[in-house]
């Protein structure tokens, strides 16, 4: 086609009339990605990447899976819109398969269109339900960007927003963070004292309606909490008539080798909020589920939510299609599988590099963190540089790496690596990923 706009004007165009997300407008030089398949994707001049980042920690089937692009053609053709109000086939057919892999209780349900929209319902939700206005977040974490899931982000993505942009009602406890503990203290020794510092928040702000958690950390350095903290997290919750509202957007749909990350320790949330995975993002679609109880609450009080988009039939259908495709594939035994033959090829690296402080991970969820001193486990970067714009250690070895004749995609953040790549990859794939990193470190190595 004459009119067929090149690979160059395609960027060109975009850099002048879109805006970068989380960046200085004027460092922004993005990639045209024009096809992908399975584990790999690929730009407009035809060179080939592996995606080992499942692009946002979303894609976790794979991309071009043709079970999920038909459902989507299927539902276009069948109903393509219907109002919130009505009730839909694909409605109806997810809620039941809902019911069969969420954690238990979990049992009614606002769909959304994104992770973001899924937490700003389950704050609605646990206001209206509770009386009460308070929420608790952690300092390491991301929750959204609209007004109140900014607000409620740990991580500092919130700071060029205040102070007309912080959110009524919400508090920040330490984080769970075994490997660099805020509180100084050390597993199992301390008793969890970082559940006991959340009790004592609870008790001296009065008012908390709940404490919202990512059970598994995620942008902010897949932080896993230590056996116990989940149980007594919900003791205490119980104890003080507050609502776990547990944020499974990044950790949910097999990512950790369990259908949800709730579930490697049996903690049964009051509220849960996912996107993501539900379609391996596929189109846009994010749940808010709740127990039976606040479910019960509404029949008689008023529900005081909805937008236009509400259980929109093109996200839901596509959702059905994707939890087939996960069964039929076995991806949640699989990314435990595959995801411990991960970890020890990147266990092995430690050794090699004085840079790496910590090498840790659940399922197909790793982080390899980087810090200037093991002892002290200093960081390379701050995160004022970061808001600033200034080159990042981890962002020139994720360079490298994207160099390569056939580049390997690694999310970096700060001073870490998420490693999140679709629950299809293969071991050959994985050998990949890491030689390029082993590679690449040489940049940080050389900087000690």
């Amino acid at each position: 086609m004459s009119d067929q706009l090149t690979s160059q004007q395609v960027i060109q165009i975009t850099k002048d009339h879109n805006y970068g997300t989380w960046r200085k407008q004027k460092f922004w030089n993005p990639n045209h990605l024009v096809s992908a398949d399975g584990c790999y994707f690929t730009d407009g001049n035809g060179k080939r990447y592996l995606d080992f980042s499942s692009q946002l920690m979303c894609s976790n089937i794979g991309h071009n899976n043709k079970a999920v692009i038909e459902s989507i053609k299927q539902q276009a053709e069948t109903l393509a819109y219907a109002a919130p109000f009505y009730a839909t086939t694909a409605r109806a057919e997810l809620s039941k398969l809902l019911l069969e892999v969420l954690p238990e209780g979990l049992t009614k349900f606002f769909f959304t269109t994104s992770g973001t929209d899924a937490n700003e319902a389950a704050f609605k939700i646990a206001r209206m339900y509770t009386g009460k206005t308070k929420i608790i977040s952690r300092y390491r974490s991301y929750h959204g960007s609209t007004s109140m899931s900014v607000a409620a982000t740990g991580d500092p993505r919130r700071w060029p927003m205040e102070p007309g942009g912080k959110g009524q009602g919400i508090i920040f406890s330490p984080e769970v963070n075994c490997y660099k503990c805020a509180l100084k203290h050390s597993y199992p020794e301390c008793g969890i004292a970082c559940a006991d510092y959340l009790e004592h928040m609870i008790e001296n702000e009065g008012d908390v309606a709940a404490v919202l958690i990512e059970p598994v950390v995620g942008t902010n350095g897949v932080l896993i909490p230590p056996p116990g903290y989940l149980t007594k997290l919900r003791k205490l919750c119980d104890k003080h008539n507050v609502l776990i509202i547990a944020d499974e957007v990044m950790a949910g749909w097999g990512r950790t080798g369990k259908w949800f990350s709730v579930d490697n320790w049996g903690l049964k949330p009051d509220i849960l909020t996912t996107a993501k995975g539900i379609t391996s993002a596929y189109v846009p679609l994010g749940l808010c589920a709740t127990t039976q109880p606040i479910a019960d609450f509404f029949e008689d009080n008023y529900f005081a939510h909805g937008h236009t988009y509400e259980a929109h039939p093109m996200t839901l259908g596509p959702a059905v299609a994707t939890i087939k495709e996960m069964r039929r594939l076995n991806l949640v035994d699989r990314a435990n599988e595959i995801g411990a033959y991960l970890g020890e090829k990147l266990n092995a690296l430690k050794p090699k590099h004085p840079s790496i402080g910590d090498v840790r991970g659940i399922g197909l969820f790793w982080a390899v963190e980087l810090v200037k001193d093991q002892k002290l486990k200093t960081p390379f970067n701050t995160w004022q540089e970061k808001l600033d714009g200034k080159p990042m250690v981890v962002e020139q070895i994720a360079a490298k790496m994207l160099g390569l004749p056939e580049g390997v995609v690694m999310q970096a953040w700060m001073s870490h690596f998420v490693l999140a790549p679709p629950l299809i990859v293969e071991k050959e794939d994985i050998d990949k990923a890491v030689a390029a990193l082993d590679d690449a470190l040489s940049l940080a190595d050389a900087l000690l």
